[in-house]
């Protein structure tokens, strides 16, 4: 009868893991994340090219191209080789996009423009609505 006893009271270990702990950390860290990503998106978002970079593959979406000329005026391949104004340069940008909301914009700076009047370009483009912007640049095993 003691034999008896002894087998009820034993009980089995838990073999279990409690999960619901691990899952309330990772949601506070989602939210963490959620919270500060946008606030670290700040400024004007290039991606600046290597000297030798590679050939973007011809599309047959014909890209809106900026040029800034060394005394910092603008030019559109829109137009034929007149200078363009920073209003007239956001509106033809904004109708651009209008007409093809994934139209790629490109900025060719002259290598004697300063910095500045390239980023002033670029930060017309990006009140023009231009999310992307790529920089254009001169291949030097080309010559």
């Amino acid at each position: 009868m003691r034999q008896r006893q002894s087998r009820r009271t034993k009980r089995k270990a838990m073999v279990e893991i409690n999960v619901v702990p691990y899952i309330d950390v990772m949601l506070v860290l989602l939210i963490i994340f959620m919270i500060t990503a946008p606030m670290l998106t700040q400024g004007v978002k290039v991606s600046l090219p290597q000297a030798s970079a590679k050939k973007i593959s011809p599309t047959q979406n014909k890209p809106f191209i900026v040029t800034v000329n060394a005394n910092g005026q603008y030019f559109t391949n829109q137009s034929s080789n007149e200078t363009v104004s920073a209003d007239a340069l956001k509106m033809a940008v904004m109708q651009a996009l209008q007409n093809n909301p994934k139209k790629q914009v490109y900025v060719k700076g002259d290598k004697n423009a300063s910095y500045g009047q390239v980023v002033a370009a670029m930060v017309l483009l990006q009140k023009a609505g231009v999310d992307n912007v790529g920089l254009v640049t001169d291949d030097p095993q080309k010559t």
